[in-house]
């Protein structure tokens, strides 16, 4: 039987998020797995994969914010806002004189922080049970709705001047949700000389980080997370006696116990180690939100 767990991978480039869950399918020999966060086929970096009942606990981590390191290419537009789009708008040699250091800068700024921001028109969001991209594809002219992002850096780490280009290396830490694509498309074009992205590279989602992650050549020899030890990193952890987990597992509140919580959610663990579930408050009692198989650990 396979054992429920937390992957980590490092997703090269040149392959969709698909094709890593399908071959961590196969690896770990279970059809229940998923991911928590698409990374797009050009970009690199970590996946968070769910295995059997640990799938349960993606919810909790797609919303968590993330850092990106990328490149960032002004001069040129492309259609789909990244490298992997046709060239279809180079700036004018003019416009680079209003390009300083200054004026990068102030760029920037105005992408930091609580920002509303347009997604890529060829992004995964669905339009009315559609994926844009899809639309896209079959040459539909898509507009997607504005969204609010937060933006809580935007460093830029290097520039490096081509032919006609400027290439702006940056680290981005933001909310889910926020496209870098569209940081690149929108700070070309607040500079008057157009941008998209060259790479990408997620280094974080939450509390996991790359570093920590596996290469798709070694998933075999992979070593997961255990639903605890998980859990435990995403919330609070919030140790439970055997007899509250047996009633957290019948659906039975926790009478006045809503004081052990510091947050609105936490990861009950009992005294084996084993993690039983989510709980969240309900006015002065504890309730669980989600309950693992009991056989997760």
């Amino acid at each position: 039987m396979v054992s429920p767990g937390i992957l980590l991978v490092d997703k090269p480039a040149g392959l969709t998020s698909h094709d890593v869950v399908a071959r961590t399918r196969r690896a770990f020999g279970t059809r229940k797995v998923g991911h928590a966060g698409t990374l797009d086929p050009m970009a690199t970096g970590l996946l968070v994969i769910g295995i059997e009942g640990a799938t349960r606990l993606l919810t909790y981590v797609v919303g968590a914010d993330k850092t990106y390191e990328a490149t960032i290419r002004l001069g040129q537009t492309t259609g789909t806002d990244d490298a992997d789009g046709e060239i279809v708008g180079v700036a004018d040699p003019e416009a680079w004189d209003a390009v300083t250091e200054t004026a990068i800068h102030a760029g920037v700024a105005a992408l930091t922080g609580e920002i509303s921001q347009v997604p890529s028109a060829v992004s995964a969001i669905k339009v009315d049970g559609r994926r844009a991209y899809d639309r896209v594809r079959a040459g539909e002219d898509v507009v997607l709705a504005a969204r609010d992002v937060t933006v809580s850096r935007f460093d830029v780490l290097s520039r490096r001047q081509g032919d006609g280009v400027l290439d702006l290396d940056v680290v981005v830490d933001c909310s889910s949700g926020t496209y870098i694509r569209a940081l690149a498309r929108d700070l070309g074009a607040a500079l008057g000389v157009g941008g998209h992205l060259t790479s990408l590279r997620r280094t974080r989602v939450g509390p996991f980080a790359v570093t920590d992650a596996v290469v798709l050549d070694d998933l075999a020899d992979a070593t997961t997370l255990t639903p605890a030890q998980a859990a435990a990193r995403i919330l609070q952890p919030l140790a439970v006696s055997t007899d509250e987990a047996r009633d957290l597992r019948h659906g039975k509140r926790l009478a006045d116990q809503a004081a052990r919580l510091d947050g609105a959610l936490a990861a009950a663990i009992d005294e084996d180690g084993t993690l039983v579930g989510i709980v969240e408050r309900r006015g002065a009692d504890l309730k669980s939100a989600m309950n693992m198989p009991e056989v997760a650990r």
